[in-house]
């Protein structure tokens, strides 16, 4: 496309390469254009490539510089070599500056023989008077300082050497350049009224201290201790400690005491009484300075000192964590607001000078690199903060050269709307006492509480020379900041934080292929202790007075975790925080515990459906009854017996939707939004696993109490019901069934035939199912003119020691051969078994049996509440009216509630152990499949095999 001369823009193709491309895009008539872009923009060769070869600066040799544009080694020019920094070029000794811009562009000239010296910025020549550096500069004696100009800056012809002044009045030195007299050191005046500190004076760190003070010079101890308490001489340690440990106790210098302190804090604020390290020498003297005033009424900060350690005896760490609450509250959903941790920390560098008040917002204390949003999350009230990284070795010594210490606060508002600060305690795991290490103690009452800390320290580690690499470099590998909410607070009061930190000493071998695991952690909790008195005595009370354990575990289960989902994401000003990990043991044991004991529930509740029907028959009528009604009604029950209210995998599919998608897991998320979606970019906070469980409990009971519902009120009134049809079914079959679900106690469904028989054809099933819906043949219930064909019945004693005589027959056949009939086969004895077990369960329905005889009766309001009978069945076995089709209890269908609470279980102890919704429904979709593949297996074999050999069960 070009523009032409009206300023049309036109297409033009064709041409190949850089110089065509841009033509193309030419006003057409502006060949003179073309040709000059062609010049600018030359063709690029097709065969040309883009490597270059890989050098850095230490590999340029003594005559070359390193030139930063073409990141290569450049030779300099002539009498000319590398400087310090190796990417310019200096001139030789004996040559001055002519012109410098840089790099290469220097130009040097040889300076005359009467003046072979160059000035000290290297532009002019000059005559020294005694003697010349390595570098050509003039030398002068030590106490001179060298003059290479007056005072109005005009360059002398000859340099001269100047002594500087030490007597009294004046007091001076030369400064460590040697062009400037400065005044001396003022301890080195105080102790010995001059510029030197001779013997018996003691010269350390550049101070001169006096021999005949009360401070123990000689018994300083250099050592820095590692982290399983090894020790090696610090060179740090070597040169400043006795240094600042002097000016603090003699002086009173406040940088002194701060470095003091600092290095007291480098060595992980140990404490040992036999040695006189740095932490021994801070403490020797705050005893020894308990004249001065302490600073804002702290006991443990003393005038000038910095405030170290919360006292220095074991124990009072309960009272300074869990006796005075901060004077503010925080809520979530109030008009008063507050869901935001000020921290502030006042930092100091290594050698004690204040550097500043800073909040520690954006990272300050989190090694970790994240984005400014995800990093401040950390200080979100109520917010559970995880952060994990791995660092490279040479990062971190890059970015921490040398340490900075803070002094953490929380800023807060009171009442008045006054802003103070709190100090906030540090537990330092790898504090040592007397070589104890007492904070990694589980009992507060034997922690030692300190305030100052740092995040890397490369410079205690080095052994020999300060500008060397450090032998050991100590990173503070794990930061965890734990906030504790005031018992019975309604008003969201805390105890002060506390921040827990734990070292690591890495030996330092190849800081590039070497890397460090850090992490950073707030954590939020409460007192469990009255939470876990009352949920244990309900758990108690339930385990005397409730018949199901497995429910009593799951209703308290459920119970807790909508408790701590509904208080803790509903609450305005805050009264509760979610237990932290550790605090969640005790809950999920009892989901584990509910689970084990309904999984036993489950498999007896398996077990006692494969062994259809239980203990018990079917009668037939008078007339001879065809096998093959038998087998029909036995296939049509081994089908029901897996028929459930719910629809399985609806329920595992609808829940694992509205957990995933619809995205109500992230109701679980340890924070105070109640929102079910989050920004892709904001933090997100870790699961509570209690939560997971309340949400998933939540969803799948409702899912699943809404299937039965509609089950119950649309899908069997209007589509079909299973059961009622059961019981149809045994009435056209003219099969009985007796079901015997305990020894004594069972059901019956009364399957006579109001037509005499049911072998029928076609033409005659029609007619008499006509002339029952037109009331012309008798009623189907047992009782005569009434409609009640099943029942609860409690046998009597008499009736089942008689049914089990006839059923021993049946067991023998798998018993010793002795005991066995030697005249008959194991199938004739079945088939004997089969007619005898029939004829007298007729006899019986029909009151042949005076001796066995039964009753019929309603059961009473109570005991259709309680679900148990009053009346025993001494002498008549007594038959209850059952309108509710009751005898479903031995089925799948009336033991809903199990299977489901079942179903519940196992998906969200799934979840718990792998924190996974989608693996989770498919282990329980999975498991769900399997137990119905069982039980279909079972009922086939059953009905191939038990329908004709154990006819206990069919007859």
């Amino acid at each position: 496309m070009g523009l032409t001369a009206a300023g049309v823009c036109t297409m033009v193709t064709g041409g190949s390469g850089a110089g065509a491309d841009m033509a193309a895009w030419l006003p057409l008539p502006s060949a003179a254009v073309t040709a000059f872009l062609l010049l600018v923009f030359p063709r690029v060769s097709q065969a040309q490539t883009f490597s270059l070869p890989f050098q850095e600066p230490e590999t340029c040799g003594h005559n070359q510089y390193f030139d930063i544009s073409a990141l290569s080694c450049v030779s300099c020019g002539a009498n000319q070599r590398q400087d310090n920094r190796g990417t310019s070029c200096v001139c030789l000794p004996g040559f001055q500056v002519i012109s410098n811009n840089g790099g290469p562009d220097i130009i040097c000239k040889k300076c005359p023989e009467n003046m072979k010296g160059v000035t000290r910025d290297g532009w002019n020549c000059i005559s020294c008077p005694s003697g010349l550096t390595a570098e050509g500069k003039c030398h002068c004696p030590t106490g001179h300082i060298l003059v290479e100009r007056d005072v109005n800056g005009t360059l002398l012809s000859q340099a001269t050497c100047k002594l500087c002044d030490e007597n009294e009045n004046s007091f001076t030195v030369a400064n460590a350049l040697g062009d400037r007299c400065v005044r001396c050191e003022p301890t080195f005046i105080n102790t010995s009224r001059s510029c030197a500190c001779s013997e018996p004076n003691i010269l350390t760190g550049g101070l001169c201290f006096s021999s005949t003070g009360n401070f123990p010079p000689h018994m300083i101890s250099t050592a820095r201790y590692g982290e399983l308490g090894a020790s090696f001489t610090s060179e740090w340690f070597a040169k400043y400690l006795q240094s600042s440990a002097a000016a603090c106790w003699l002086y009173a210098n406040l940088t002194s005491c701060q470095a003091l302190g600092n290095m007291c804090v480098m060595n992980m604020n140990s404490y040992d009484s036999a040695t006189f390290d740095a932490c021994r020498l801070f403490q020797f003297i705050f005893e020894n300075t308990a004249g001065l005033r302490t600073v804002h009424s702290v006991s443990f900060w003393r005038q000038n000192l910095p405030w170290l350690f919360y006292g220095d005896q074991l124990g009072l760490a309960p009272q300074v964590l869990s006796t005075t609450p901060l004077p503010t509250n925080f809520s979530f959903k109030d008009q008063n607001q507050n869901t935001k941790l000020k921290f502030v920390a006042a930092s100091y560098d290594v050698r004690g000078n204040f550097l500043k008040w800073q909040t520690l917002e954006g990272g300050i204390l989190q090694l970790c690199p994240d984005t400014e949003t995800r990093l401040n999350a950390a200080y979100s009230f109520g917010t559970t903060y995880q952060q994990n990284c791995e660092i490279p070795l040479s990062k971190i010594l890059a970015d921490f050269p040398t340490p900075v210490f803070y002094d953490v606060y929380l800023e807060y508002t009171n009442e008045n709307q006054h802003q103070y600060i709190w100090a906030v305690p540090v537990l330092n795991l790898n504090l040592q006492h007397n070589k104890i290490f007492v904070n990694q103690d589980d009992s507060a009452s034997k922690w030692l509480l300190t305030r100052r800390i740092f995040l890397v320290d490369a410079l205690s580690g080095r052994e020999n020379d300060l500008a060397s690499q450090p032998r050991l470099l100590r990173v503070a590998t794990q930061i965890s900041l734990s906030i504790h909410l005031v018992p019975n607070t309604k008003n969201g009061n805390i105890y002060p934080p506390l921040i827990t930190i734990a070292y690591n000493d890495i030996d330092v071998k190849d800081p590039n292929s070497q890397s460090v695991k850090v992490s950073f952690s707030v954590e939020y909790e409460m007192n469990q202790g009255e939470a876990h008195v009352q949920t244990d005595t309900v758990m108690k009370f339930l385990v005397y007075y409730a018949g199901d354990l497995a429910n009593v575990f799951f209703i308290i289960t459920v119970g807790t975790g909508l408790y701590w989902l509904i208080f803790f994401k509903a609450q305005k000003s805050v009264s509760v925080l979610l237990p932290r990990p550790a605090q969640e043991e005790r809950f999920v044991t009892y989901v584990g515990c509910a689970f084990a004991l309904k999984s036993k529930e489950d498999e007896t509740l398996l077990l006692i459906l494969s062994s259809w029907p239980g203990e018990g028959g079917v009668r037939s009528a008078t007339v001879p009854v065809s096998i093959w009604r038998t087998y029909f009604v036995a296939n049509e029950w081994n089908e029901i017996q897996t028929v459930r209210k719910i629809n399985p995998l609806f329920q595992v599919l609808t829940v694992l939707f509205l957990l995933e998608v619809v995205g109500f897991k992230n109701l679980a998320l340890m924070d105070s939004s109640s929102s079910l979606s989050r920004s892709p970019s904001s933090y997100i906070a870790p699961y509570s696993r209690i939560l997971r469980y309340a949400v998933s409990s939540a969803l799948w009971l409702v899912i699943g109490i809404i299937q039965i519902v509609f089950f119950a009120v649309f899908y069997e009134r209007f589509i079909e019901d299973k059961i009622r049809q059961f019981v149809d079914l045994c009435c056209m079959s003219n099969i009985s069934v007796f079901l015997l679900s305990h020894k004594c106690f069972g059901y019956y469904i009364h399957g006579r035939s109001v037509h005499g028989h049911a072998d029928t054809n076609m033409e005659e099933m029609n007619m008499n199912l006509k002339r029952e819906a037109e009331s012309l043949c008798s009623q189907r219930g047992l009782v005569p003119n009434t409609d009640g064909q099943t029942f609860q019945i409690a046998i009597s004693s008499q009736m089942r020691q008689h049914y089990d005589r006839i059923h021993e027959t049946l067991t023998r056949k798998n018993g010793p051969a002795r005991l066995l009939s030697s005249s008959a086969s194991t199938f004739e004895q079945s088939i004997k078994a089969y007619h005898t077990m029939n004829k007298f369960l007729g006899s019986f329905i029909d009151h042949v049996h005076k001796e066995m005889d039964y009753f019929i009766k309603d059961k009473l309001l109570l005991e259709r509440i309680l679900g148990m009978e009053f009346m025993e069945p001494m002498e008549k076995s007594i038959f209850y009216n059952d309108e509710s089709y009751s005898f479903s209890s031995v089925l799948y269908y009336g033991n809903e509630a199990t299977l489901l609470i079942y179903d519940l279980l196992f998906f969200c102890v799934v979840d718990l152990a792998y924190q996974n919704f989608i693996l989770a429904a498919f282990l329980t979709y999975l498991q769900q499949e399997i137990f119905r593949f069982v039980r279909n297996t079972v009922g086939q074999k059953n009905l191939a095999s038990k329908t004709l050999v154990d006819q206990r069960f069919l007859i």
